[in-house]
């Protein structure tokens, strides 16, 4: 299933060669920028060492859904992992497994984990029960607690050039008519543009995020204000829009034309779309922030 992973391949084969050779780390560290793809390899890699022969079974741990493979994430309204998923996972892990030579769990981004859940893992990875491979996935290393760190095998992955990346999405989404722009404003984050194209919910998200755009290069703060009120309670949207606009605008930076935006104006709003992020995170009023939002970009 790792084949199955586009790019870094030097990256892929090492993982390959350490899974074949029966070296692998009991606990892998995937790091890798939203969108990169580490979910995806943990997943694939989760499935060749469950089983190696491949087959439906291995199939279901792809997409999610295998019994044998126990996957966390982020649940509570603070978007962070909890000591009592952590400890859930602990005492799952020790059931005797169904039908695999053991189990994979995958810890999908271990950087949001409390510091109680992740001492409640270290106390595992450090007496790891026997047939259990752990996966976690974190932007940047310096986000995951170092006695975790030190604990796991590091792979690091990278984003597609975007030439690859478009080329990848053509073929894997053939109905999808702008792929070369959607690789283009996510840098070659081949998760970030599948979910755009897959997720009408999430599409519409970035074609606000280019009418915000459109409305700083047109100096619209009117226009700007209206769009913005409709994110408001609405914090995890916002913050992906915030998102998407700061890449959209790092696209401009980089050559592509997208909603009128020079590169200085792209710069400004990328750096004005970032402050607003840290506003919003800081649970300062929504209100305000896209107040404050729309008449600094349009100023």
């Amino acid at each position: 299933m790792l084949d199955r992973v586009a790019g870094n391949a030097a990256a892929m084969e090492a993982v390959k060669a350490a899974l074949a050779q029966g070296r692998l780390s009991h606990s892998v560290l995937l790091l890798g920028e939203e969108g990169a793809g580490a979910g995806f390899c943990a997943r694939c890699l989760a499935a060749d060492w469950l089983y190696p022969e491949g087959g439906a079974a291995a199939e279901a741990v792809v997409r999610g859904e295998g019994a044998e493979c126990l996957s966390v994430r982020a649940e509570n309204k603070s978007n962070t992992i909890s000591v009592d998923q952590v400890r859930r996972v602990r005492r799952e892990v020790y059931n005797t497994a169904l039908s695999a030579k053991g189990r994979a769990v995958i810890f999908y981004a271990a950087h949001r984990m409390q510091a109680e859940a992740a001492n409640a893992l270290l106390k595992v990875l450090e007496e790891p029960p026997a047939g259990v491979l752990f996966l976690l996935t974190a932007t940047t290393p310096a986000a995951v607690l170092p006695t975790i760190r030190s604990r796991c095998a590091a792979v690091q992955l990278s984003a597609l050039p975007e030439e690859e990346c478009a080329a990848f999405v053509e073929r894997a989404r053939a109905r999808c008519k702008d792929a070369g722009f959607l690789s283009a404003v996510y840098g070659g984050r081949i998760g970030c543009v599948l979910r755009c194209i897959d997720d009408p919910s999430r599409r519409a998200v970035l074609d606000d995020a280019l009418a915000a755009a459109r409305c700083a290069a047109e100096s619209d703060g009117y226009r700007l204000a209206a769009l913005l009120a409709g994110y408001e309670k609405r914090k995890a949207d916002a913050l992906t829009l915030l998102d998407d606009l700061r890449a959209v605008c790092g696209a401009v930076v980089r050559g592509e034309q997208a909603a009128g935006l020079t590169a200085a104006q792209a710069a400004a709003a990328a750096r004005e779309a970032g402050w607003a992020m840290g506003l919003l995170q800081a649970n300062v009023n929504d209100k305000l922030v896209f107040s404050c939002l729309a008449a600094r970009l349009c100023r």
